[in-house]
């Protein structure tokens, strides 16, 4: 079911998306990437090599997780912008949830804007990335 702009509230909260980054799918998101061989991303003795205490999530994948949570909830609109800080490293297999809150809503040049604060969370609500996004919502007929 779509998610109209005029039915959308400030304040409204978007997910959680729960999920864990497994080693596989780390794996498996990096071989798609294209990231080759064995590195911090892919293999825990790699990145202890290079100083970490173990293989991290790619940044690209923390920014694909928030992605689906936008597009989900998004259902027949679009992610116009997504902007993030990482701000500590994201291990692999541990609990995630990816969250968000609606901070404002517009319209420019008549497109029906929603701006929202995003969050990539261990289980525990430690915010391991964050962001903003802008959304384009269709208006109800």
């Amino acid at each position: 079911m779509p998610r109209y702009f005029d039915d959308v509230e400030m304040g409204e909260e978007l997910g959680p998306l729960e999920t864990t980054a497994t080693d596989a799918s780390v794996r498996e998101f990096c071989e798609v990437w294209g990231t080759g061989s064995a590195n911090r991303f892919t293999d825990h003795e790699a990145a202890r090599k290079e100083g970490l205490t173990g293989a991290i999530v790619p940044g690209i994948m923390s920014m694909a997780l928030l992605s689906q949570l936008l597009t989900q909830w998004a259902d027949g609109g679009s992610v116009k912008k997504l902007d993030v800080v990482f701000r500590q490293l994201v291990p692999h297999n541990i609990p995630l949830r990816i969250v968000g809150v609606v901070t404002d809503k517009n319209q420019v040049a008549g497109e029906n804007l929603v701006e929202c604060d995003v969050y990539l969370e261990t289980g525990q609500g430690d915010r391991m990335v964050g962001g903003k996004a802008t959304l384009s919502l269709p208006r109800k007929e």
